[in-house]
């Protein structure tokens, strides 16, 4: 009953709304810090660093991001890279064409500058940076002056504004809603990536399935997750404290809400999907005790209870 008393009602009460047509589209619409530059530029270059420390050599030519949120900043950090193909897909149609240049000027002139990675973060990928903090031994100068160059920069920014007549050399293919994996073509991805995402999908076992089926031989997966949601009690992990009937009305209609799955759940949908593990990183953080959480969730294990964030990286 404790548990119960020390939620936060004012997420429960949003939830409830939801049930009232019309309310949804007046509510605060998610999808993240995406509409900042800044974080798409280090959000790519963390993926991307971590990513050759895995095996990848070259920036992949085709690239799939699961939930790009409020602008495509991250896969077009990418396409200024190298990428020439990118798919987003996302729940809900969070991002503009307005939004997506604005973040996209900036990212040009953040790489023509080698802008330094913007905050340490986790993981800590510093290591394989240089002295600038910029990872010159993946975008040398000559990788730059073609990614960068005015005509690319501009068959890019034409993709942006009219997608539909973008020419086959470079391409941006934005699916808000996806729900039907035929959306992408099987084994046709290089790189498919997420950040902060995979906690929200409805169905995680076909999304899993998805990712396999788009991914070419050989190709590799970056997803950072994290567990982390505040919203019941302040603390990160208060979620598996919250019973079930009240959990459901938190739900409500919302087109995305945490999955609430813990690490090791995620960890077995990958495995299932038969990819073979070339990077796992955990972080652990105290949060709620075991005599807090709900009944559906007691036997966690203290792995999972304190496992706050996961980056890991598979090839198939």
């Amino acid at each position: 009953m404790s548990s119960v008393m020390n939620l936060n009602v004012n997420p429960v009460v949003k939830g409830a709304l939801t049930f009232i047509p019309g309310v949804s589209s007046i509510l605060p619409e998610g999808g993240g810090q995406t509409n900042s530059a800044r974080y798409c530029y280090g959000v790519w270059m963390k993926h991307m660093v971590m990513l050759h420390q895995s095996g990848m050599r070259a920036v992949p030519g085709t690239l799939a991001e699961l939930g790009p949120g409020r602008s495509l900043g991250t896969g077009l950090a990418a396409m200024l890279c190298g990428v020439n193909h990118y798919y987003a897909l996302d729940v809900v149609e969070h991002s503009s064409v307005e939004s997506n240049l604005r973040v996209f000027d900036e990212l040009v002139e953040m790489f023509q500058k080698r802008m330094p990675r913007p905050v340490k973060g986790w993981p800590d990928y510093d290591p394989y940076l240089d002295a600038s903090l910029f990872p010159r031994h993946i975008l040398t100068d000559e990788v730059l002056k073609r990614t960068l160059a005015p005509a690319r920069v501009a068959r890019i920014r034409n993709a942006i504004v009219r997608p539909q007549t973008s020419g086959p050399e470079i391409t941006i293919k934005y699916m808000a809603p996806w729900s039907d994996a035929s959306v992408i073509r099987p084994e046709s991805v290089d790189v498919i990536m997420s950040h902060a995402v995979l906690t929200e999908v409805a169905d995680p076992k076909s999304t899993y399935k998805a990712l396999h089926s788009w991914l070419k031989p050989g190709g590799l997966m970056s997803h950072q997750i994290g567990f982390t949601f505040h919203y019941f009690t302040g603390e990160w992990n208060g979620y598996w404290g919250c019973p079930e009937s009240i959990w459901k009305i938190f739900k409500g209609r919302r087109p995305f809400v945490m999955n609430r799955l813990p690490c090791s759940a995620h960890l077995d949908l990958i495995e299932k999907q038969g990819f073979k593990y070339v990077c796992k990183l955990k972080q652990y953080r105290d949060g709620i005790r075991r005599a807090k959480l709900a009944t559906q969730w007691r036997s966690l294990s203290d792995d999972d209870l304190y496992c706050a964030g996961v980056f890991v990286q598979v090839a198939k």
